[in-house]
């Protein structure tokens, strides 16, 4: 009896699960559902991640245009881009960037600040085809935020992976999964994984009971902790009141898992800059008026 107690209070059960929200653009390259930070859940309550853009499923036409978002600054915070279908450029002002690839990951650390553009690879723009992505923005702690700016190209194949015993895999983009480390390096802990189980595969997850918890549904579906369904496109957040919870494929899908342990600092964030003070947002305009982010062509 006492053991089975132990185990409930150790389960983390299942909070919100959000449905994409309506959809809007960023620049003409990307079709988002903005679930972070201007959705119904709490940008305190979700640290250290705030901003999440998902791009689901979207067939774009050829075009002779080339789509996507022009020069714009960021300071304070990373940006993390995950590649599912289609490809993906982005180039920044200190010289970093390329392109990504079904499966690859962008993961920029902004930091004291630089001026990057992201639209749809050469190729991929003229043809056009079937597009999935997933923009996440990871904030940085206060004494990190004006770091030197760096920029990690991942590819699928340079990420840990763990099989599963029932079927399909874990990929471990950050963190760590059953001792399979991931590549990217972050400034506080975070972990983030794509969970490829096969239909009727069950996994169990855990994390500290303070750390934020959510996965995405980026294909197929999953029941959690034996009794709540997470749908293709939904959100799941996790509350902190456990550790362990479980994952069973419904039909084989793909589930980005993202835990992270908060930052609990003060957030004052305009536009593109994630800072600690509005006196510190005043100096991140400032500096941009100033050309301190550097240059970068159109």
């Amino acid at each position: 009896m006492t053991a089975v107690s132990e185990k409930a209070k150790q389960l983390r059960s299942v909070g919100r699960i959000v449905a994409p929200p309506p959809v809007h653009w960023v620049g003409d390259g990307f079709r988002v559902h903005g679930f972070l930070p201007h959705g119904p859940l709490n940008v305190e309550r979700m640290s250290p991640f705030f901003l999440l853009d998902y791009n689901a499923k979207y067939n774009f036409p050829p075009s002779t245009n080339l789509l996507g978002v022009g020069p714009h600054p960021h300071r304070g915070f990373e940006t993390v881009t995950i590649a599912y279908r289609g490809k993906v450029a982005h180039h920044d002002s200190r010289g970093g960037g390329g392109a990504i690839g079904e499966g690859d990951v962008q993961w920029m650390t902004a930091g004291s600040g630089l001026l990057h553009k992201e639209y749809h690879e050469e190729q991929f723009n003229r043809e056009g085809g079937e597009f999935q992505m997933v923009q996440l923005w990871v904030n940085l702690p206060a004494k990190d935020k004006m770091t030197e700016p760096k920029y990690q190209a991942i590819t699928n194949a340079e990420m840990g992976r763990f099989e599963l015993p029932e079927g399909g895999y874990v990929e471990v983009i950050a963190g760590e999964y059953e001792d399979v480390k991931g590549p990217a390096s972050t400034f506080s802990p975070v972990h983030l994984y794509n969970l490829k189980p096969k239909a009727g595969t069950s996994l169990t997850l855990s994390f500290p009971s303070h750390y934020t918890t959510a996965i995405l549904a980026i294909e197929g579906s999953a029941t959690l902790n034996g009794e709540k369904k997470l749908l293709t496109n939904n959100l799941v957040v996790f509350e902190n009141d456990g550790e362990e919870f479980t994952v069973t494929a419904d039909e084989d899908s793909v589930l980005l898992l993202m835990a992270g342990e908060p930052l609990n600092q003060p957030i004052a964030q305009y536009g593109p800059f994630l800072m600690n003070t509005n006196a510190e947002i005043a100096q991140a305009i400032d500096d941009f008026n100033q050309g301190k982010f550097g240059y970068l062509a159109d």
